[in-house]
């Protein structure tokens, strides 16, 4: 497969050195990108690079993941207006170990192959490094008007924001080092990185060049946004995080599930390993009949399963089915908290003290005065006896009955469904 021309279908080039598909095509190289460890979780707002750096093991070269522990101590100022907090060591390594772990389902750490994936940690080569060894020996190769030339200066010197203190002016120089580093140590040829990034990258394969004499390249990808302008990854309620813990399968199965058209004919052949063929055939269809959103549904399929698994998979599709009405009593109560609660958000919610249920609440006291489900006892009543009224997907057709603690999901929640469509959860507590 070449690498180069993958990238390229797929809408994941903005820049490549020259000479950079030559070499991919002449021998196995290794390549890295590097990522930020400020939290111990990646969003999908990294998932760019690390699909670049899946695309390239199954290009057959070898993919190096960075992370950026000593970078993380300066923060990068490319597109920045701020400078940010920094992170101390322990942090550090925390959240190196959480980034491992997810990388492990994208990447072949375990390969016998020689083209296995490797993470390293920048901050193992920079602890020892002194200052005054720094400048001596890295320092002197690169003029300040080379390092004011590269944009991400240019531009947080030019006003916007507080400036730019000598850390964060010394980051491009930094992260030069981390690549001469890897090619001395790891025969790495190619960095890749976001087209915020171009300056940085190069600024490593220039030192390449005046220190070692040596050639090395640079690729980047295009930032990512959705077709109507806005930040790519961002919802209302922050990042969209791998960790199922920040983010669970369901609202990340969901996040893919509800982008546009236009942005799904571009992120399936982003965040997938779909063959062309494959991606053209469901754009099609997708043309044909949109109301079918093939394309959502197969992109939030192919990245959920990647991310976390095919069985998340399963049940972010049955949970979804619970909203129009298709689930059933037994597949409401397989759902875990996280994902309960995700299903139901904005769905109105009454709490009870959970004495409540000790003998029973009457239905209708339960429906009309401990909530404001229906109005009055009678409206109640009379929706039951025309058997519209479901507890936990079970239709309820007495309205006699008493309603005990044995009703509630994992002894905590109630899903009460008054006619087709309008939902309200009770919560014990």
């Amino acid at each position: 497969m070449n690498f180069v021309e993958e990238l390229q279908w797929r809408g994941m080039i903005h820049d490549v050195m020259p000479g950079t598909e030559e070499l991919l095509q002449k021998e196995m190289i290794t390549a890295y990108v590097g990522i930020d460890p400020t939290a111990d979780s990646l969003h999908i707002g990294h998932l760019v690079s690390v699909m670049t750096l899946r695309h390239l093991q199954r290009s057959g070269h070898k993919p190096l993941a960075l992370v950026g522990g000593a970078t993380g101590m300066i923060g990068d100022p490319s597109m920045k207006s701020q400078e940010r907090n920094l992170l101390n060591e322990d942090e550090l390594r925390h959240n190196q170990e959480g980034i491992k772990k997810q990388l492990s389902k994208i990447l072949d750490f375990e390969s016998k192959e020689r083209n296995a994936a490797e993470m390293v940690n920048n901050y193992d080569w920079m602890k020892e490094f002194t200052f005054l060894d720094f400048i001596r020996d890295i320092g002197k190769h690169i003029t300040v008007n080379y390092m004011m030339s590269k944009d991400s200066v240019k531009k947080r010197l030019s006003g916007e924001g507080e400036g730019m203190s000598f850390t964060e002016f010394t980051y491009q120089l930094v992260q030069g080092y981390d690549f001469l580093y890897l090619y001395r140590n790891k025969n790495c040829k190619l960095q890749m990185g976001g087209s915020d990034q171009w300056g940085n990258i190069t600024t490593g394969s220039e030192l390449i060049r005046r220190i070692c004499g040596g050639e090395a390249f640079a690729l980047t990808w295009p930032l990512i946004t959705k077709a109507d302008g806005g930040k790519f990854g961002k919802t209302e309620s922050g990042n969209v995080w791998l960790d199922p813990k920040r983010t669970s399968p369901y609202r990340f199965y969901q996040f893919w599930l509800n982008v546009s058209d236009a942005d799904a004919e571009k992120y399936i052949k982003i965040f997938t390993d779909l063959t062309r063929e494959e991606i053209e055939q469901l754009i099609g269809q997708q043309r044909s009949e949109p109301h079918l959103r093939i394309l959502q549904k197969t992109l939030a399929r192919e990245v959920t399963a990647m991310v976390h698994s095919a069985a998340d998979v399963q049940a972010a599709e049955e949970a979804s089915q619970m909203l129009f009405g298709q689930g059933t009593a037994e597949s409401l109560a397989a759902l875990d908290e996280d994902t309960f609660m995700s299903v139901f958000e904005g769905v109105p919610q009454y709490e009870l003290e959970r004495s409540a249920f000790g003998a029973g609440i009457p239905l209708l006291d339960l429906l009309s005065v401990q909530t404001a489900i229906f109005p009055s006892k009678g409206e109640a009543r009379r929706m039951v006896e025309g058997g519209g009224l479901s507890i936990n997907k079970e239709k309820v057709a007495d309205p006699n009955a008493r309603i005990t603690a044995a009703r509630l999901i994992n002894g905590r929640y109630m899903l009460v469904q008054k006619g087709k469509k309008n939902y309200y959860v009770v919560i014990a507590k």
